[in-house]
């Protein structure tokens, strides 16, 4: 085998089309669901006041109406949170590619409840069908970086882990020029659009069956070196690095005959606490910080900015625009500002922009112009979201855990990341409602805090390898636990 570890053009182009296949399906789809929803929303709460209108010969308050659209919403991010706990056993039984294959299951049980409820005079299978294709977007968020981490060399792991990222904005930008009213967006052809996500299911199912397996996978979980070797032939060039393969050899070494943990045995394991906890509080803070609940209700916030109504699906897209140049910036960026640096600034800049937001609110009507400074601060915030907290948290539990830990570590992660999406997703219509122009302070608290927690906890990770990482953490514990029998000691 060839010493070289810089991957020649073949291996740049059958590890950029892996990932194109595997994204389309994946992350595409969860920025693509999280974004057409937003478009039909007048239409989707017609319809549920004319369905009840029709069964009861009442029509509903606009507070019932408000409520119910909210669980049509919130529904996907509680379908995320079932299929986040169904991909670590999914990851492990059939693999990484196969599992985002038999994802796409899901994703077409869901475009035949979308495409049925009008005529069915059902809301109720639109909540369904968003439930359902939330399970295939917690399954593909989860297994799908997972993939990536695991396939990419060490010196484009960042790199292609945050492709995530960037499929993610496109996929928002996508849906949001799909939601228009002049293609999908109008009252005719609602349910259309919202089962419009078959199109890249079906893509993904022609094209990933293409490329290789994780190659970690087959041969850390399999313990096939023969078809490792030949996946990382395809995925290198034939170029494949000894360093590269003794890493893997090493890495099944340390595990042995060790089966993956089990999502109690990881909790279970004290020695993992420290990077589980990290994992957790910054899947948190991606959602807490309400930047996809912008999609969500990006009718609501812009009206509340002052935006003309017939302006409205226009300026969205800028929304997507905007985190879409992120992402592909950022991805130029992680290799050489490493994963900390983007996360932290991430997040000030953050905050930074719910200050300015909240200020160009309360001074709404009273200065001339600030109807476009709150728009500018949306896209801001969002633009900052992008270039760090949006990509660099997904890849934190590839990088943070072996082999053996990282599946339940992604369903760890997806769990607290889905679930506060829900949480997030129901409040944000009526912390709008209740604190106008002061909606965006709460999540200007949690981006201050999630800045200085991650600055405190979070070691750099890039170009570094699962064991070096683990060092690091290991070194904080031993500084810990020794601040701790000194402060015992004093006492």
């Amino acid at each position: 085998m060839n010493r070289s570890s810089k991957p020649d053009k073949g291996c740049s182009l059958t590890l950029a089309l892996t990932v194109c296949s595997a994204a389309i399906g994946g992350t595409l789809q969860y920025g693509y669901n999280l974004a057409i929803v937003n478009a039909p929303t007048t239409y989707i709460q017609m319809f549920i006041n004319e369905t009840c209108m029709q069964r009861w010969g009442t029509p509903l308050d606009s507070n019932q109406v408000v409520f119910i659209w909210t669980i049509i919403v919130s529904s996907f991010s509680l379908g995320g949170l079932f299929g986040s706990l169904l991909a670590g056993p999914m990851a492990i039984r059939f693999g990484r590619r196969q599992t985002l294959l038999l994802n796409n299951s899901f994703l077409l049980v869901s475009t035949v409840m979308a495409l049925g409820s009008r005529s069915a005079r059902s809301f109720e299978m639109i909540i369904i069908a968003r439930l359902i294709v939330g399970l295939n977007a917690g399954v593909s968020m989860n297994v799908q970086p997972m993939y990536f981490g695991e396939s990419a060399p060490k010196a484009l792991r960042g790199a292609v882990a945050f492709s995530s990222a960037v499929f993610t904005a496109m996929g928002i930008l996508l849906g949001q020029v799909m939601g228009l009213s002049e293609l999908l967006g109008s009252e005719a052809l609602w349910p259309y659009l919202l089962a419009s996500n078959a199109v890249p299911g079906l893509l993904q199912l022609l094209t990933l069956p293409l490329f290789p397996e994780s190659p970690r996978y087959l041969l850390i979980d399999k313990g096939d070196r023969d078809a490792c070797v030949h996946a990382l032939t395809r995925l290198r060039g034939c170029k494949v690095s000894d360093a590269e393969l003794e890493e893997m050899l090493e890495e099944q070494k340390a595990v042995g005959e060790t089966r993956a943990k089990s999502l109690w045995e990881l909790l279970s394991d004290r020695s993992l606490w420290r990077q589980l906890f990290t994992v957790m509080a910054a899947s948190s803070s991606m959602m807490l910080c309400g930047n996809d609940s912008i999609y969500f209700y990006a009718s609501y916030i812009f009206q509340e900015a002052g935006i003309p109504m017939d302006k409205i699906q226009y300026v969205t897209i800028g929304t997507g625009a905007c985190e879409f140049t992120a992402a592909i910036m950022c991805n130029f960026l992680i290799e050489k500002l490493g994963r900390r640096l983007l996360l932290i600034g991430g997040y000030v800049l953050m905050a930074v922009w719910a200050v300015v937001f909240t200020l160009a609110l309360s001074l709404q009507g009273k200065v001339s112009g600030m109807p476009y400074l709150s728009m500018a601060c949306v896209f801001a915030y969002i633009l900052s979201f992008g270039m760090g907290p949006a990509g660099v948290t997904g890849i934190l539990p590839t990088e943070l855990f072996n082999q053996m830990a990282r599946p339940a570590a992604y369903m760890i992660a997806g769990s607290m990341m889905w679930l506060n999406l829900f949480l997030v997703g129901m409040a944000f219509p009526f912390i709008v409602n209740s604190l106008g122009q002061f909606c965006f302070v709460p999540f200007c608290g949690v981006c201050v805090v999630s800045a200085i927690f991650i600055s405190l906890a979070l070691p750099e990770t890039k170009g570094k390898t699962i064991s070096e990482i683990t060092a690091e953490f290991e070194k904080q514990n031993v500084k810990t636990s020794s601040n701790s029998t000194q402060d015992q000691l004093q006492l």
